[in-house]
């Protein structure tokens, strides 16, 4: 297989950039239009803590085998930018039609209960899809769809916050907890219900992992395909109790299918958890028959407190250098467990002679820097 020219290795990349910069630019800019330079400041304020909990959260399910931290950055930016005004103007665009053939006041509800579940879970899914198709390498299964869906949904969601809590702001001053105002729009949308975009955006994700997985063609089309209309008919739900119902009808939904769905997914996530760790464990002793590994590390690689025991030591022995080498050494090992498990392909034996040398190299990294920590300890 011929590399492609270097005019598109650099070239697409960069275009893909100013696209983002772009779209996010654009986003901005009629936000600040529409309620102000001080409301901004303040919805990005209120914003960043819901974000960093959704983060922190899916970082947290993303430890057998962490995803390329830029892949993770650009399907944030992704989620904040290209998502984000595909939505608004798309959602925008059907709100004026619904009100021109509904009558004043429909279109808002059209959008909210038609377009927006249809546009957003699309615009969210589509970088995943993208990852899928020209990254497989980087797909291992269903925690990885529910990584990268979280973080397209944790951009998007923090952009749509900059503006619903800088409007609540603009219109309504702080408020409190209980009366119209920012406070009140943290307290529903930042407390009550960080998770929902990511929610969505996972139930599409679990649907393209297991089609990673999955060898038969049919289910590589219907498992996406009914994972993202079950994500459009929950998103549809939530926003139609927020439109249509009243409190009850809200909390109901709420505390009935919102709240069990959500644990459904962690307990999903907890359950891939566990295979990883058992897919893991099964392929290191034929590492160490190998010489890949030593014998003495098979303890050591088997768990993620193994692990970070591991990485903690190499930080205090020998600095953070060695600390990111024995990362990269463990990252390798799962990646060449989870490659036997996968169906032979041409890109298969490639792949591992990168992993076998990713491998090596990041093992004599780690192995020279602790030898140059002890001399220097």
């Amino acid at each position: 297989m011929t590399a492609p020219p270097r005019r598109l290795t650099v070239l697409l990349p960069v275009l893909g950039l100013v696209v983002l910069a772009v779209c996010g630019l654009t986003v901005l800019g009629l936000v600040t239009v529409q309620i102000g330079p001080v409301a901004v400041a303040i919805g990005v304020a209120a914003a960043l803590v819901p974000v960093a909990v959704v983060v922190a959260t899916i970082l947290w399910a993303d430890r057998w085998e962490p995803e390329p931290a830029k892949l993770l950055l650009v399907a944030f930016c992704w989620g904040a930018c290209v998502a984000a005004i595909t939505a608004l103007l798309i959602n925008n665009t059907a709100e004026t039609v619904g009100d021109l053939l509904l009558g004043e006041g429909s279109g808002s509800k059209l959008s909210a209960l038609l377009s927006a579940p249809l546009v957003e879970e699309a615009a969210k899914a589509s970088f995943v899809l993208a990852i899928l198709l020209r990254r497989a390498d980087e797909f291992d299964g269903i925690i990885d769809g529910v990584v990268y869906a979280g973080f397209t949904a944790a951009g998007f969601a923090f952009t749509e916050n900059i503006y619903y809590f800088g409007r609540a702001f603009a219109d309504y001053g702080f408020g409190d907890a209980t009366s119209t105002g920012v406070i009140a729009a943290f307290v529903l949308r930042g407390v009550m219900s960080p998770f929902t975009h990511p929610l969505f955006a996972a139930i599409t994700g679990i649907g393209l992992g297991y089609a990673a997985r999955a060898d038969n063609r049919t289910v590589k089309v219907l498992a996406p395909l009914g994972a993202y209309l079950a994500a459009v008919l929950l998103h549809a739900l939530w926003n139609g109790a927020a439109v249509l119902g009243g409190a009850q009808t809200f909390l109901n939904v709420y505390f009935l299918i919102m709240v069990p769905m959500f644990v459904a997914v962690v307990m999903l996530v907890l359950l891939q958890r566990r295979r990883e760790q058992r897919i893991v464990t099964a392929a290191l002793p034929a590492m160490v028959q190998a010489r890949l590994i030593a014998p003495s590390e098979v303890e050591l690689l088997s768990t993620l407190a193994g692990r970070r025991e591991w990485r903690r030591q190499a930080r205090r022995q020998s600095g953070r250098d060695a600390a990111k080498a024995v990362a990269r050494y463990q990252a390798s090992v799962t990646e060449l467990a989870f490659l036997r498990r996968r169906r032979a392909t041409p890109d298969h034996e490639k792949r591992k002679r990168e992993l076998l040398a990713a491998l090596c190299s990041s093992r004599a990294d780690a192995v020279r820097l602790a030898g140059e920590g002890s001399h220097t300890g």
